[in-house]
């Protein structure tokens, strides 16, 4: 059971209005829709669930999920370093670690001057080397939003820990995965283009297809995480130098 407040806070995470700057990147969409791959509101939508499955469900979503849970007390410093240099490493391209970073960088900036300013985990956090990437900092920011309002109940505070593990994590990796899918719908409206009305229709195949998306990231152990999208890489180092664009990524 979620509280009000904790669902508040979810929402305001996935929000594009987050000051994060993730509007500025296609993730390799824009490249895609440039080289002919990408053409109409079909082909858009089929692009973005099969990144959703493929790509996000196999990395940023499991790694979220997994940091989510290191940073619940006591804090797992050396997990959630492993997690940082996991996610950084995988980043195909210099442009799509740049985005991990920038975000990531632009979040704890966010709650160094948020309501949690004062939780100590917002300088462990700020402290991963050689910098905080978007999955683990967004992992901390749903757990300080989960834990800021625990559901009513007779353990009080204990009981919104206990709200805040499994379907937490859970919660978390929702919030995540529609972040990003309104992000690539509005991405999509300017570079393919599409109309808005288009582009709901995008972000209602990709609601539909999040949970099943979410549920196999939560399952993912360690070894099976894995970054293997080798078109998506070839399109974001092409994008890096294409001629005309609009977006970052």
């Amino acid at each position: 059971m979620t509280s009000s407040g904790s669902l508040l806070r979810l929402m305001w995470l996935a929000s594009p209005a987050l000051p994060v700057g993730g509007f500025s990147y296609s993730e390799g969409l824009e490249a895609a829709v440039e080289a002919g791959h990408v053409r109409g509101e079909a082909a858009v939508g089929d692009w973005l669930v099969d990144q959703l499955h493929l790509s996000l469900a196999r990395t940023d979503l499991p790694a979220c999920a997994q940091a989510f849970r290191a940073w619940l007390t006591p804090v797992d410093g050396s997990r959630l370093q492993g997690l940082n240099d996991w996610v950084l490493a995988t980043r195909e391209t210099a442009e799509f670690r740049l985005q991990t970073e920038q975000m990531g960088r632009s979040l704890v900036d966010w709650l160094r001057n948020g309501e949690h300013a004062q939780d100590p985990r917002i300088a462990v956090c700020a402290a991963l080397r050689p910098s905080p990437s978007w999955p683990v900092v967004f992992a901390l920011a749903c757990a300080l939003a989960l834990e800021a309002d625990p559901p009513p109940g007779p353990l009080g505070k204990e009981a919104g820990a206990d709200a805040h593990g499994p379907d937490g994590a859970r919660q978390a990796l929702l919030a995540l995965a529609f972040g990003w899918a309104e992000n690539m719908a509005q991405a999509a409206m300017k570079s393919v283009p599409l109309g808005q009305a288009a582009a709901q229709r995008i972000l209602t195949r990709l609601t539909q297809a999040i949970p099943q998306a979410v549920d196999h990231a939560l399952a993912l152990p360690d070894d099976q995480r894995q970054a293997f999208t080798p078109m998506l890489a070839i399109l974001s180092s092409r994008h890096e130098s294409q001629y005309s664009r609009l977006f970052r990524s």
